[in-house]
């Protein structure tokens, strides 16, 4: 399973790179909204819709909202649509102490996570925009983030394999150890460390922009953690097979969904 693991990630992480960098903007977008209509087409399924027509209508109306946030005279809601997405993943900080809340198969169950579901993925898209598209250098930020998290993942990796014995939340995910988190903060401090002397950042910018990658990789660990709590609840392995040896789109997209907000938020608060 490693080695699968990792020729899938040999395969993924060099297109990814070469998407972000040379893609005009229209067409990252359209591919970022593919793949995360994907990873809601799987949520669907993990919070448990079977009937494709419910499953369909829920795509298509999160994929009208996307074109609608794409648009560039509509450019000034991606910054509110972004708040909503660090307002939810503060809210889901607290869901993640009460395992059992909407736990139970049911309608009420169904609608918190169908909500839930928009609230994951809309908000990430608007930041995915807004960071690419946006901001002054936006593919060189935009692609800061994917190495804080892919650093922050492989880091957690080896420091739990090495140094990992007590779990970081048993009754959600029993793989992750505090080591790993320390690992992957560790990993990926140091990477935001390297990118702000890139940037050529002073020493205040440097130390604010060191925190707020800390904070953005704090939520990606929570944002797959709350993945793992929706596939406990579902008894779910994996979101789907996409990616073989990672699992679904929603299993390799669930970190980036939380650090994808906090981080671009945290970017405009800072003036970076």
């Amino acid at each position: 399973m490693l080695k699968t693991r990792l020729l899938t990630a040999l395969i993924l992480a060099p297109l990814g790179i070469l998407g972000v960098l040379f893609l005009p903007t229209d067409w990252f977008q359209l591919l970022v909204a593919i793949l995360f209509l994907v990873a809601l087409w799987e949520w669907t399924r993990l919070i448990g819709y079977r009937r494709y027509l419910t499953r369909s209508t829920m795509v298509l109306f999160n994929a009208v909202c996307m074109a609608l946030l794409a648009r560039v005279d509509l450019a000034p809601w991606l910054i509110p649509v972004m708040l909503v997405g660090v307002v939810w993943w503060v809210l889901a900080l607290a869901w993640l102490m009460n395992f059992h809340f909407a736990e139970r198969p049911g309608k009420t169950s169904k609608l918190i996570k169908t909500v839930a579901g928009t609230l994951i993925v809309l908000p990430a898209f608007a930041s995915a925009v807004y960071l690419h598209g946006h901001v002054e250098d936006g593919r060189i930020w935009t692609l800061v983030l994917l190495g804080l998290i892919w650093a922050a993942d492989v880091c957690a990796y080896f420091a739990g394999r090495r140094f990992g014995t007590t779990k970081l939340a048993p009754t959600i995910s029993p793989g992750k150890t505090r080591a790993g988190l320390w690992g992957a903060l560790l990993g990926s401090g140091v990477f935001a460390l390297a990118a702000g002397l890139f940037f050529g950042l002073n020493a205040l910018a440097l130390f604010g922009f060191v925190c707020l990658s800390l904070v953005s990789v704090l939520f990606s660990v929570a944002g797959d953690l709350f993945e793992s709590l929706i596939k406990r609840h579902s008894k779910c392995k994996d979101s789907g097979s996409v990616f073989p040896g990672h699992g679904g789109a929603f299993d390799r997209l669930d970190s980036l969904f939380a650090a994808l907000p906090v981080f671009a938020v945290g970017k405009v608060l800072l003036g970076l």
